[in-house]
């Protein structure tokens, strides 16, 4: 008869003790005897502004109708931005103040009284960081952002409540994928790609990338610093295709003998330039807004009769545009009726304010860039100054 040794028994005891251990494991009683032997103290709790409501700084009584500052408005140049310029007289740098020649009175000061400085940003994402700062903290109060864009950057404007008011313009051929070595979006397989992913550039990439049957692993991603550098990028060979502004890629693309395989006018409803205005100036300011809205679109409507002098001031500003006639062209500014159709108002439009931003969000949740449980599109737009605006010139 064998005799059994000790080695028998403890091993035993360990697969007891290890049937023990992963039952109390499933069953929970480990975490909870861990909460009581050594219980965790709950993370700090930190307020902000997005924490309550943004008017709640408001002026008791007679809200103030415009600021003793200038507005600030900050913008990154398209077609469209000529209303903007018309607008303003000119255009500065951040952080720069104004000189006499930049503050040239444009239609905001000469037909409503406003002091109103637009400010260009070479980057989406520095526009970003500027609304999300405000004008008194070396932002801006307002900014015109492409519907992505605030779909992608919300999270990040949380503190800034930031509501829509306004449809400034949309891109019909303004943004473009250009290549060399590639005669179709589909030959891009395997290919380099280089695009500013903070951009409205790539979110028209993304759309397409669809439209050719690839995926985001069917290319290889080359990140760029800005969509500026999009033309130095295929230049230089450091990406086989790139996306970008048409005036910049399609030089670049002819310089080395490639093509353009995609612009904006093949979807001449995804890219879309909207209005955005940190909550507690809506709240705190509310005339401004109104005559931020009948300037901007006194201003589209003499850019559509006569671009010219729209097109020399948007020249000076961003003379990577191209020939600013034909930015124009590409990207014209929005009419009030464009407006009424496109935030169901009034009309109809392929393409409405809230489908564009749910889609959005939906697809970048689907790519892990937003977190899912965010607003829904009405939360992000306010537009009773538009209406208001809408009734007081009639039909």
């Amino acid at each position: 008869m064998l005799k059994r040794g000790p080695g028998l028994l403890v091993f035993l005891a360990l697969v007891v003790l290890a049937a023990g251990w992963v039952t109390a494991s499933r069953m929970g009683y480990l975490d909870r005897l861990q909460a009581r032997l050594f219980p965790r103290a709950a993370p700090p709790v930190k307020l902000t502004a997005g924490d309550f409501p943004a008017g709640v700084a408001a002026p008791v009584g007679d809200i103030a109708s415009v600021p003793l500052r200038p507005t600030l408005i900050g913008f990154t140049p398209r077609g469209s931005s000529a209303a903007l310029l018309l607008a303003t007289g000119s255009a500065v740098q951040p952080d720069v103040a104004p000189s006499a020649e930049d503050r040239r009175a444009g239609l905001f000061k000469s037909d409503y009284a406003l002091d109103a400085s637009a400010i260009v940003y070479a980057r989406e994402g520095e526009l970003k960081t500027a609304l999300a700062r405000g004008a008194d903290n070396g932002g801006v109060d307002m900014a015109i952002v492409t519907v992505d864009r605030l779909a992608a950057w919300l999270p990040d404007l949380r503190d800034a409540a930031p509501r829509t008011v306004l449809l400034v313009g949309r891109s019909r051929g303004q943004e473009a994928l250009a290549a060399v070595g590639a005669d179709s979006v589909s030959a891009l397989r395997g290919k380099r790609i280089g695009v500013y992913e903070d951009g409205s550039a790539w979110f028209f990439l993304l759309w397409a990338l669809s439209r050719g049957g690839l995926s985001l692993d069917d290319v290889k991603w080359v990140p760029l610093p800005s969509t500026l550098d999009a033309g130095r990028a295929l230049r230089e060979g450091r990406a086989d295709a790139v996306a970008g502004l048409f005036g910049d890629v399609s030089l670049a693309a002819r310089d080395r003998g490639g093509v353009v395989l995609a612009t904006s006018a093949d979807a001449p409803h995804l890219v879309t330039s909207v209005l955005v205005v940190r909550g507690e100036f809506a709240a705190r300011y509310p005339d401004a807004v109104r005559r931020v809205i009948r300037g901007l679109l006194d201003a589209a409507a003499s850019v559509l009769r006569d671009p010219e002098p729209g097109a020399r001031i948007l020249g000076e500003v961003a003379p990577y545009l191209g020939d600013p006639t034909e930015a124009i062209k590409s990207a014209p500014p929005a009419t009030l009726q464009d407006n009424l159709a496109f935030f169901g108002l009034s009309g109809e439009a392929p393409v409405t304010y809230d489908e564009l931003f749910q889609s959005a969000t939906a697809l970048f949740q689907k790519l892990g860039k937003v977190k899912k449980g965010t607003v829904a599109a009405e939360e992000t737009r306010d537009l009773g100054a538009l209406k208001y605006v809408s009734e007081a010139r009639g039909p």
